[in-house]
């Protein structure tokens, strides 16, 4: 199936009527994404489970001009040229919902969190996208429907239409109709995420090209999706029963697993800095001092600390620049 006839299933119509808005959350993953057994509807090979950052992430305006000319796209108050490379893949998906081609789109976004650097930007900004494309339509579609088309722009915009944690769920038909992403209904107001930011610019490979990479060349991948699928239930129940250690632990060896089918791929893709390995020392040292902390890391340098608010005075105190979130806290 194509990407187009997918998208033809779920929208009822391409009359958009009003300018859109939308606004949507950067969200973790606990338990990672990295692979796809169709490129094309970008469905997994293994399902995943994420923690939503409110306060960060992305806004989007969105407006149909009947007139002749090429998408306006303005990122963080600048416009960007039609040759950007963030506007081109903008651009491609706007083309999945343009009722003609005779006008074009006027999209104004802004990023809270540094674009395209392994802070989770394009799952922000593509959640937010549909969300202002079914406002501008007026589709009234479904959270399960704006999801499936949260996943074609990124996989992982799948899960941030959704606050706290969400599990995208891998699916198995080959339309990729059951692949999407549900909120977690339990609540956790002392846990916490911290975001040790290495190094914020644009990361030199994105991680579409680098999971792709993976799945070509890496011989060890083939474990990844059951080992993935695995860690998914058991970070599940353990945000049940409220364990932080169960929940910590296999989120830390999901990342660093995931970060070795990218070494081992060819050529090798090393996203790590040397800050960033002498922050996961740090961490460790910390644990062996008897302090529940852990660490996940995306596709990028940049690290995201797991802990109880217990824990906030000492993690500060090693971590001064460390930007501490509660995702379930109310202030």
């Amino acid at each position: 199936m194509t990407p187009q006839a997918f998208i033809d299933q779920i929208i009822p119509h391409k009359n958009p009527v009003k300018t859109g808005f939308g606004i949507a959350p950067v969200n973790i993953a606990l338990s990672k994404y990295w692979g796809k057994r169709d490129v094309a509807l970008n469905l997994p090979t293994n399902s995943s489970l994420s923690i939503s950052l409110p306060g960060l992430g992305t806004q989007t305006h969105l407006t149909w001009l009947p007139t002749l000319g090429q998408d306006a796209i303005s990122l963080n108050g600048q416009r960007l040229s039609s040759e950007h490379k963030f506007a081109k893949r903008l651009s491609a998906f706007l083309d999945f919902f343009r009722p003609n081609l005779a006008g074009h789109f006027q999209v104004i976004t802004h990023n809270s969190v540094p674009t395209a650097a392994g802070l989770a930007s394009s799952a922000s900004g593509y959640a937010a996208l549909v969300l202002a494309l079914n406002d501008a339509f007026e589709w009234q579609l479904s959270l399960q429907q704006l999801s499936l088309l949260a996943r074609l722009g990124s996989g992982s915009a799948s899960r941030s239409l959704f606050p706290g944690f969400a599990r995208w769920h891998k699916g198995k038909q080959d339309n990729g109709m059951d692949s999407y992403a549900e909120a977690l209904p339990e609540s956790w107001p002392e846990f916490c995420v911290g975001l040790l930011e290495i190094d914020i610019q644009e990361k030199p490979l994105g991680s579409t090209a680098g999971m792709q990479k993976t799945v070509e060349t890496c011989e060890i991948y083939q474990a990844w999706p059951e080992k993935a699928e695995k860690d998914v239930n058991i970070i599940q129940k353990a945000i049940q029963n409220k364990d932080l250690t169960t929940l910590g632990e296999t989120a830390e060896n999901n990342a660093l697993t995931m970060h070795a089918t990218m070494i081992s791929t060819w050529p090798p893709i090393l996203y790590w800095q040397a800050e960033s390995v002498a922050a996961m020392h740090q961490i460790w040292a910390l644990r062996n001092q008897g302090h529940s902390v852990y660490f996940t890391m995306d596709a990028g340098p940049n690290l995201k600390l797991l802990f109880l608010e217990t824990e906030k005075p000492a993690l500060l105190q090693a971590f001064p620049n460390l930007k501490v979130i509660q995702p379930f806290k109310v202030i």
